[in-house]
């Protein structure tokens, strides 16, 4: 076991556990931010994006020691009030069904238009394609990326 220092959301924490735990485990385990979800565990469905310095990653396969230096953004600390343009956008166009993917379709449009404030649907397509929506509301996750670009 060992102490990894993180800063998370703006916070400072100290964990004590193993070098290769994954992000998503300190995050759910050790701090009780349990919107960012798994799903997976392998980087292929996107549940689990957070932000690392501002760019979209996957938790489930990082080393929490590896993020010592970096500053970590979860779904909880996206907005103080969920009122990030990403998450307005969301609400209005009713993109949710089931939610399980919400949180991490949002870190990485937020992530994605920040990059990129005034994308073409085929870019938001693509950036967006690493997440995946078990429930198949592409077409409204597409509108509601759409929305928040004009919003911003």
């Amino acid at each position: 076991m060992a102490i990894i220092n993180l800063k998370i959301n703006g916070k400072a924490h100290s964990v004590d556990v193993e070098e290769d735990t994954p992000l998503l485990w300190v995050l759910r385990d050790h701090l009780g931010l349990v919107g960012t979800k798994y799903s997976c565990g392998i980087a292929q469905c996107g549940a689990c994006t957070v932000h690392k310095n501002g760019e979209a990653i996957f938790s489930c396969v990082t080393p929490a020691a590896s993020l010592t230096e970096d500053k970590i953004t979860t779904i909880e600390g996206l907005s103080e009030n969920g009122d990030h343009p990403v998450q307005k956008a969301w609400a209005e166009v009713d993109v949710a069904q089931c939610g399980y993917c919400q949180a991490g379709q949002i870190m990485n449009a937020s992530a994605f238009l920040k990059k990129n404030a005034s994308p073409s649907m085929e870019e938001i397509d693509e950036a967006m394609n690493r997440n995946i929506c078990r429930c198949g509301t592409y077409h409204k996750i597409r509108e509601a990326v759409a929305m928040a670009a004009k919003s911003k």
